[in-house]
């Protein structure tokens, strides 16, 4: 007499349920069911059968097992919590790392970021284990990885650095009665915000309105380390007429009977190098133009201070006006706040 089935589940929702199931176990508590099984003295076939994976799974893990790789065993303990709770075995928490270290198309893909779906993916087809993103999700939390964003990177390759460093170490270590060092940079200021994180409602995302026309204009300051105080002055283009104008404040700022010599540093831009600046220093003799190295604006303090300018003043700013707004703005923040 055949026997009767306890319950009919018709064959799709038998697909749907074999698939939470995959999705729930992990390859941890089935690695567990399979040992246990085949130490009972069950054949492959038979835990294949009952536990719905293939053999070739079972071989897989006895093999794992003989040959000391299923090291949580030892290090989480049979069944510990935090191994039901998120399914992050040591084992795959080495796999996760590896994958999020490896580069994309090393790994065949054409994206550039790693996304959980695609992590998810990827262990999938390294270790056969599957999961969804948002597990994926709850992993990298563990692993105390976050999204945010990259930041820009220059690449510090100047054959020159040491000697460019060398140079500006020297003159710092001579400003005395009469010599004055400072730092100089250029900063763009625009009627388009830069748009940054502020507290809002949840659920709520604030918006910051665009001005309908992106007017920029530029400012140039100079970094004095020894007083903390930071000349400027103010140009409508990034041109030569901008750093000239501000060697002509800076000639007014510290006058010939107070002050003998002034080093400033500068980037390699090209208005630096510009043959009207050549033939303006060469009328007052006691100016020094020193040469950062390529693409290292880490060794210039200025950067901090345009830096908080733009983290405190032009951040989600609602300013209409570019030079009583903007400008103004930028200038009183320097005259009271820019002192490192």
């Amino acid at each position: 007499m055949p026997r009767a089935t306890i319950v009919e589940i018709p064959p799709v929702e038998q697909v749907r349920l074999l698939a939470e199931l995959r999705r729930a176990r992990y390859g941890y508590v089935l690695a567990l069911h399979l040992l246990l099984l085949c130490a009972a003295g069950r054949t492959p076939t038979e835990i294949a059968a009952v536990l719905f994976c293939s053999r070739s799974t079972v071989y897989r893990v006895v093999r794992a097992y003989r040959a000391g790789d299923l090291e949580w065993l030892e290090e989480e303990g049979r069944g510990s919590s935090r191994a039901r709770q998120t399914g992050l075995t040591p084992s795959l928490r080495r796999s996760v790392l590896a994958i999020l270290r490896a580069a994309l198309r090393a790994c065949g893909w054409w994206r550039t970021r790693w996304s959980c779906a695609t992590v998810a993916l990827e262990v999938w087809a390294r270790r056969g284990v599957v999961v969804s993103a948002e597990t994926v999700r709850r992993w990298l939390h563990e692993l105390g990885w976050e999204w945010q964003r990259a930041k820009l990177a220059a690449k510090d390759d100047d054959p020159q650095r040491v000697e460019k460093l060398a140079r500006i170490r020297y003159a710092f270590e001579q400003v005395r009665a009469g010599a004055a060092l400072l730092f100089a940079d250029e900063l763009a200021s625009s009627l388009l915000p830069k748009v940054g994180s502020q507290w809002m409602p949840k659920g709520a995302q604030g918006e910051v309105m665009t001005p309908g026309t992106k007017e920029k204009r530029y400012l140039a300051g100079a970094l004095d380390l020894t007083t903390g105080t930071t000349p400027h002055g103010g140009w409508d283009r990034k041109t030569t007429g901008l750093f000239v104008d501000l060697l002509a404040t800076l000639n007014r700022a510290y006058p010939v009977p107070a002050f003998s010599r002034l080093s400033v540093v500068v980037d390699n831009s090209k208005i630096h190098h510009a043959g009207e600046v050549e033939k303006w220093l060469a009328a007052p003799p006691r100016f020094a133009l020193l040469y950062l190295p390529t693409y290292c604006p880490k060794a210039n303090p200025i950067e901090r201070a345009f830096g908080a300018i733009h983290d405190k003043g032009t951040r989600n700013h609602t300013r209409k006006r570019m030079w009583h707004g903007c400008i103004s703005g930028t200038e009183r923040f320097l005259s009271r706040n820019g002192r490192l």
